[in-house]
């Protein structure tokens, strides 16, 4: 376009920018022609983590948290953090922790499905194929029924939100 003589008001049109923008991007193309257009490495302070650093982060948060001696297996940025500084004796700010769970690991804060620890596959389908129909028909209620909302909300189990791989299916080891 700069070649072929369009003003700079059409060219911002055009491309969706202000004139600003094309203005510097003129002085910059009759300056060092198209190659001075093409987009550079970006610059600022290089991550304090190298690639190989972050993979050895990645195999040890895989392994869970419970492998790194916290109780429940859910990531925090607090949890995360010690587990970067023993991997690589690295120490990042919680922002930085952050930014390397979200950027270069690909993870995202997720709530875990809601599971008890002991839970019992065959108990529950006895339970729903006896107890539920029982229930349900005769309207009875179960003594969790007659307790006060506010300790039958504490007798399950307080879910947590953590940081696990985009797309994995969490599912919480209950209270922890």
């Amino acid at each position: 376009m700069f070649e072929g003589g369009v003003s700079n008001a059409e060219i911002a049109r055009a491309v969706g920018v202000c004139a600003e923008s094309v203005r510097r991007w003129r002085r910059v193309w009759e300056q060092d022609g198209a190659s001075g257009l093409r987009r550079r490495a970006a610059t600022g302070r290089p991550p304090k983590l190298d690639d190989t650093q972050v993979e050895m982060v990645r195999a040890a948060l895989e392994q869970g948290a419970q492998a790194h001696g916290f109780e429940a297996d859910l990531w925090t940025l607090k949890r995360v953090d010690v587990v970067v500084t023993r991997a690589t004796g690295v120490v990042l700010s919680r922002a930085s922790v952050w930014r390397l769970l979200t950027g270069r690991l690909g993870w995202s804060l997720q709530r875990p499905e809601r599971r008890t620890v002991e839970r019992d596959e065959s108990e529950i389908a006895r339970w729903i194929a006896h107890e539920w129909p029982r229930i349900k028909k005769g309207r009875e209620h179960t003594c969790l029924d007659r307790l006060p909302r506010r300790i039958r909300r504490s007798l399950l189990p307080q879910i947590r939100r953590t940081y696990s791989p985009r797309g994995g299916g969490l599912r919480s080891c209950g209270t922890g």
